[in-house]
């Protein structure tokens, strides 16, 4: 499916904090990450101290560090504003590095400029309410100390947001594996503080490829265009309402427009899971869209169509590498899919096992044997992952041919398996032939292993610079949206873990 592109696109005295309007604080127990409470705040309700659970993870202060008000209350409190909880972990690294003493009462120029970057946070896709914003219009309304943590808090989180989402991978669903390379956000802000542009510093965190970029101008057009969908201004090309001559169709409704502009938040957010020094040669399979493509020293040389899991069977978000090529490979049946398509059938059609080429090995484990009727077809290529997920060749060659390509137990089935394995091996398809032709199994290594990503996007940016859609068949979308934008979830619980994709 074809969908629109979007290509182009201080005043240091005590109390003369100039931000906006008053606030108020509530005190909650702390934990790292929690839920979001909508509640209003009270100009009159000041920050009070609780005791932390025991369980909250907090590092025993060393012994020489002075009992300063900050550290009294990081060490025993923990703070929430309006019943969102406060970063705990991340404010004691900071302030270690401050002797725990107020940093921003003496920074207040770097702290203005912080503060207008995080309330442009909505051009990431970011709620800027998840730091903070309303109850810091008006800082002087609070006391130092309460002022000083609630910047701090809010500039940590969105530092921590951009470098590895509002969803790092703890707290996701377990198939959602994807990470970005590990950032000190502490030692991010004090190198912001320090910068002659603190706000570019904070920002850098984000990812600055191309696609992010793209996906950005898109996001900004979607509000746009929601805002007011019968503005005349001409729309990007490929987006909706973009037409070549003549009368187009009718422009998208605002509602159209909130619902796109949606999806490009979320796919913005997944793009912030991944590293930011993506490797020039990859493997990229993104199972939204059913497609994998080869990069060599980042241009794609090779695109081919794949099958997917099943969306009771989903295909998991991770990053592999491709170390060899196995010709003719058995395929020993997971346990899991023996006990649940295999060993019900036997008691009915005794014959099932020879019929399939299927052996029962030691430990019960059943192997079907190499050969052009094996489930993992002709060619397998090796890539270590918890997951035990691969990509590999088929002898169902007609799924390939129709639009719901969801159809494995969760690997990968790859349409022209022999021309990637050429490509990977870097060896002429004679060798690949001669290879399969033995009959037996055998392997061949790459001269150079190989990084493959398997992706969930279901907003992407094409080859040829057109923004694409597809649909959430995995329906993972929403889990992610919910954590985008300030309004609580039922169903979140304080520091949930991630948990088991639902089927």
């Amino acid at each position: 499916m074809t969908s629109p592109t979007i290509v182009t696109d201080r005043d240091s005295g005590r109390g003369h904090w100039a931000f906006g309007a008053a606030i108020a604080a509530l005190l909650v127990a702390a934990a790292p990450y929690g839920v979001r409470a909508e509640a209003p705040v009270s100009a009159s309700t000041p920050l009070t101290p609780v005791s932390l659970p025991s369980d909250a993870g907090v590092p025993a202060a060393a012994p020489a560090v002075p009992d300063t008000e900050i550290k009294v209350r990081l060490d025993r409190s923990g703070l929430a504003i309006a019943g969102e909880h406060l970063h705990i972990a991340l404010l004691r690294r900071f302030y270690a590095a401050h002797g725990y003493e107020p940093v921003w009462d003496t920074r207040k120029a770097q702290a203005n400029a912080l503060l207008q970057a995080v309330q442009r946070a909505g051009e990431h896709g970011l709620d800027p309410e998840l730091f903070h914003v309303s109850a810091l219009r008006d800082p002087a309304a609070l006391p130092t100390i309460d002022r000083d943590l609630l910047l701090s808090d809010a500039f940590l989180a969105y530092a921590d947001a951009l470098a590895r989402g509002v969803l790092p991978v703890e707290l996701r669903m377990d198939d959602e594996d994807l990470k970005p390379e590990p950032v000190d956000v502490a030692t991010a802000l004090d190198n912001a503080i320090a910068s002659p542009d603190p706000a570019a510093a904070i920002e850098a965190l984000a990812p600055n490829s191309p696609e992010y970029q793209t996906l950005r101008r898109a996001l900004q057009y979607y509000h746009s265009a929601a805002a007011a969908p019968a503005v005349s201004e001409p729309a990007p090309r490929g987006a909706p309402g973009h037409h070549q001559g003549g009368r187009g169709p009718a422009a998208p409704s605002a509602t159209a427009n909130q619902t796109r502009a949606r999806q490009v938040a979320i796919a913005l957010e997944r793009l912030r899971w991944l590293p930011r020094s993506m490797p020039a040669d990859r493997v990229w399979v993104n199972t939204a869209s059913a497609q994998l493509v080869l990069y060599r020293s980042n241009r794609p040389t090779f695109t081919t169509r794949v099958v997917v899991g099943e969306s009771d069977k989903q295909t998991p978000e991770v990053q592999a590498t491709i170390s060899s090529v196995l010709f003719n490979p058995p395929w020993n049946v997971p346990r899991s899919i023996a006990a649940k398509e295999i060993l019900p059938k036997l008691s009915q059609d005794p014959g099932y096992l020879e019929r399939h080429h299927m052996i029962v090995r030691h430990g019960g484990l059943i192997q079907q044997l190499p050969g052009d009727k094996s489930a993992l077809g002709q060619v397998k290529f090796e890539m270590h992952n918890r997951f035990d997920v691969y990509l590999h060749d088929t002898p169902m060659k007609n799924l390939f041919s129709t639009d719901n390509r969801r159809r494995s137990h969760g690997c990968v089935r790859v349409q022209n398996p022999r021309e990637l394995a050429a490509l990977l091996l870097q060896r002429p398809m004679e060798t690949i032939n001669q290879r399969i032709g033995l009959g037996h199994t055998n392997s061949l290594p790459l001269a150079e292993a190989v990084p493959v990503f398997f992706v969930y996007q279901t907003v992407f940016v094409d080859q040829n610079g057109a923004l694409e859609f597809r649909p959430d068949f995995y329906q993972r979308d929403d889990e992610v949206w919910q954590h985008l934008h300030r309004i609580p979830q039922a169903g979140i619980a304080q520091g949930e873990p991630a948990g088991q994709r639902r089927g």
